[in-house]
């Protein structure tokens, strides 16, 4: 049975250095048709694959909070409508850019139900916010933080970035420092990655892309992992850190491998033992709504073999790693039987470890996560 559903607002005021989601500019765009059709796909997915009732709903973009006053409430109120959740119950989440936010749409979001938010900070030091494109500042986190609690949100939390362009181990520390003084109840913290198709990818092509060594890079990530435990956040994921109880329930059901509705632009989903991709440019997604179809633009049906290395991972970024138990209830086949070869390389080079009927990456292990994760691909094909 889904239990989630991703929405995703594709309307952005301006394009970040290193964003490469699918967005668009927000002036000139056909908004309140989009909105439109993004109730009417809500609709058509329920009927294709209904569900109970959902635990998580979660709302990113782009810049969902790009919308106007008007937009964000008939959004809420399509998505109150639609989609079936108890708001008391289930945890729903809109993402925010800090300094978008008036204290009306903020009372529109919690009048609404959504009890959670998310802001892209990335950093505290201005002069980096500028050289990747954001158009905020630290004070405006500050400002947009306290102007939510006033509200009433209780909720709240924020992204950083390490790694950045020129940013010294100084500047993440100061930005670390701040940002935990916040005693906000989650952080996710990630280390950039310089996609295609961004502003970074191409200076990086001309040669004009100063990342800090990977050396530098590693020191950041320890000393985040060690700063968050300090402070009684607990890492349980890779790049996730919260107190007891503010888990970000939607993430885990990525992680758990579990289906969720993807609806917007660009959106992905999974649903039916399907993968599934809908058209991202906003045109092209509203046309075949128009007519009563879905605007899916890839299916990918999952076989067996890709669920189960899938399951381990997703499942090997939490912190907890990944049930013994609950692979073979899945999957009919041990996990240790089926992964031997993986399991045993991977921990004779201390990157796993395998108790309390769990498989989970070490400490070392989770700095070198890519490469565990890389070692579960094609062996099931290749036995």
């Amino acid at each position: 049975m889904i239990k989630s559903a991703y929405l995703h607002i594709p309307f952005c005021e301006h394009i970040c250095h290193y964003c490469d989601f699918n967005k668009v500019f927000l002036q000139g765009q056909p908004v309140d048709d989009y909105l439109q059709m993004m109730k009417r796909e809500m609709v058509m997915q329920l009927s294709k694959y209904p569900t109970a009732g959902l635990d998580t709903v979660f709302v990113g973009g782009g810049t969902p909070t790009s919308l106007d006053e008007k937009q964000l409430a008939f959004l809420c109120e399509a998505i109150n409508e639609t989609l079936p959740f108890d708001p008391k119950k289930a945890e729903y989440t809109f993402e925010a850019n800090p300094g978008d936010l008036s204290r009306e749409k903020l009372e529109i979001l919690y009048h609404s139900g959504v009890n959670r938010l998310s802001f892209g900070v990335q950093s505290f030091n201005d002069e980096l916010l500028k050289r990747i494109g954001r158009t905020h500042r630290a004070l405006e986190v500050y400002e947009t933080i306290h102007l939510a609690q006033e509200v009433g949100f209780t909720n709240i939390s924020i992204d950083l970035i390490y790694g950045l362009p020129g940013q010294t181990m100084e500047d993440f520390n100061d930005t670390l420092d701040k940002a935990i003084a916040l005693q906000l109840p989650h952080y996710s913290s990630y280390s950039l990655i310089v996609e295609p198709k961004t502003v970074f990818y191409n200076q990086m092509r001309r040669g004009r892309l100063n990342l800090p060594p990977q050396e530098l890079e590693a020191s950041m990530y320890e000393r985040l992992m060690e700063e968050m435990e300090k402070h009684g956040l607990h890492q349980y994921e890779i790049s996730n850190f919260a107190r007891e109880g503010f888990e970000s329930r939607h993430n885990l059901t990525y992680w758990d491998n579990a289906e969720y509705y993807g609806i917007g632009a660009g959106a992905h989903g999974y649903t039916g033992g399907t993968r599934v991709a809908n058209h991202g440019p906003v045109k092209k997604y509203i046309a075949p709504l128009m007519a009563n179809q879905l605007p899916v633009l890839e299916e990918h049906p999952v076989p067996l073999h890709e669920r189960m290395e899938e399951e381990m991972f997703l499942g090997l970024r939490k912190t907890e790693g990944v049930s013994l138990e609950i692979f073979k209830n899945k999957f009919f086949v041990e996990m240790t039987e089926i992964f031997r070869k993986p399991l045993e390389e991977e921990s004779a080079k201390g990157l796993l470890k395998i108790e309390g009927g769990f498989v989970r990456l070490t400490e070392r292990g989770k700095l070198l996560g890519n490469e565990v994760f890389q070692s579960f691909l094609g062996v099931i094909d290749s036995e």
